[in-house]
Order: structure tokens, then sequence, then C-alpha cells
């Protein structure tokens, strides 16, 4: 009997230090057109990252020039990367030129824009300990 209040007690003292009241708060900077909607997407690994099916967590949200974001809540720390996109004609996915670029603004947390390729969840992740603000440029 002891021996299962001790698990119990240990149980409830991990479970109890693992804090749900963190949040990501993110600022869409450069939304050129109010039309269509921001998608932003949230991953908590490099598999399939930024694709949005990959995602763990997304919001849509109206396009508006003057102010757009997205809030994630209740996410236990650890290591996430954002990505956004502007969804022009809302048609809910990246919509790409004849080679494959991107003809949708999109962006990134880091703000990383490598060059002919697309961003790594490496460069773009971050360590989340507490509710943060991050600002994502959309190009």
């Amino acid at each position: 009997m002891k021996l299962i209040m001790a698990v119990c007690l240990l149980g409830m003292t991990t479970f109890s230090n693992v804090t749900l009241a963190n949040s990501i708060n993110i600022q869409v900077k450069n939304v050129k057109i109010n039309k269509g909607a921001i998608s932003c997407s949230l991953y908590n690994q490099a598999k399939g990252f930024p694709k949005e099916e990959a995602a763990v967590a997304q919001q849509r949200v109206d396009a508006n020039v003057d102010s757009v974001s997205c809030i994630f809540n209740h996410l236990i720390p650890g290591i996430y990367a954002v990505s956004v996109m502007h969804d022009l004609n809302d048609n809910h996915k990246m919509d790409k030129n004849f080679i494959g670029a991107p003809k949708e603004d999109w962006g990134v947390s880091n703000n990383v824009r490598p060059t002919l390729r697309a961003p790594t969840f490496e460069e773009a992740s971050f360590e989340l300990k507490e509710a943060i603000n991050i600002e994502i440029k959309l190009e």
C-alpha cells in the first residue's frame, strides 16, 4: 500500500512540474492587402516542417494590413517553430510557380529566409520556457 501511495505521489509531483500556461503570441508584419487569410502553423519537430499538414496546431485569421496576430496557448515548455503564410485566394495551400517557388508571401520564426530552399526547423526553432511574443515578417 505504501508503494502505491509513493508511486501516486511521485506521479502527481512529476505532472505538477509541467506547466501549460505558456503561450506564443505571433505578430505578423508586412501584410500587404486586406484579402484572403493569414495561416499560422506551429511545429514541435523537424519532420514535415514547414508544411501545414505537419503542424501540431494551426490558426487562420483574416488578413489585415493594420494588425494580424495568432496566439497558441497552453503549451508545454519545449522547442518550437512557426510558419506563416498569406493565403491570398483562401484555398488553404501555398500556391507555387512552375519551378516550385512560393507565389504567396510567407515567413517563419527567427525570420529566416534562405536562398533557393525552404528554411529548416533548426533555423526557425526557438525554446519556449514562458509566454513569449515573436514577430514574423511576411515577404
